[in-house]
């Protein structure tokens, strides 16, 4: 006897991410929104100051820090992929900073961004009338 079954359907698979993707993670960071300012706390151990890329494209800023890899002489799999990717983080931050007067710094893995605000010296005047 046979038997009649209903074709299968293929369910469609998201499409896998890209290399680009795969390659950064997104580092932990803390905000504090200051009244003339923006400070911005990002969390990258193992990168230094030469490895830091600062990019404002209009309401964007991309921080992405790149960790010096190295291959140790005794090389095993570990699956350590994750822990050696680079870092990047995209934040949709709007248009009311100033992006060209952002100051830097880095200490022991705590990349510390100060973005000032652009009507900051006026709100402060009228504040103090």
């Amino acid at each position: 006897m046979n038997t009649m079954t209903a074709a299968l359907t293929t369910t469609s698979r998201r499409p896998s991410p890209s290399k680009t993707t795969l390659s950064f993670r997104r580092p932990n960071f803390d905000c504090r929104d200051l009244p003339d300012e923006l400070s911005l706390v990002i969390y990258v151990p193992g990168t230094a100051a030469s490895g830091v890329e600062i990019e404002a494209r209009g309401p964007d800023l991309t921080v992405t820090a790149r960790k010096k890899h190295f291959v140790r002489p005794n090389w095993t799999a570990l699956h350590l992929e994750a822990v050696q990717k680079d870092y990047r983080l995209k934040l949709r931050l709007g248009h009311g900073f100033s992006y060209p007067e952002i100051r830097a710094e880095i200490h022991e893995g705590i990349l510390t961004l100060t973005i000032p605000k652009r009507n900051a010296g006026v709100l402060g005047a009228r504040r103090a009338a």
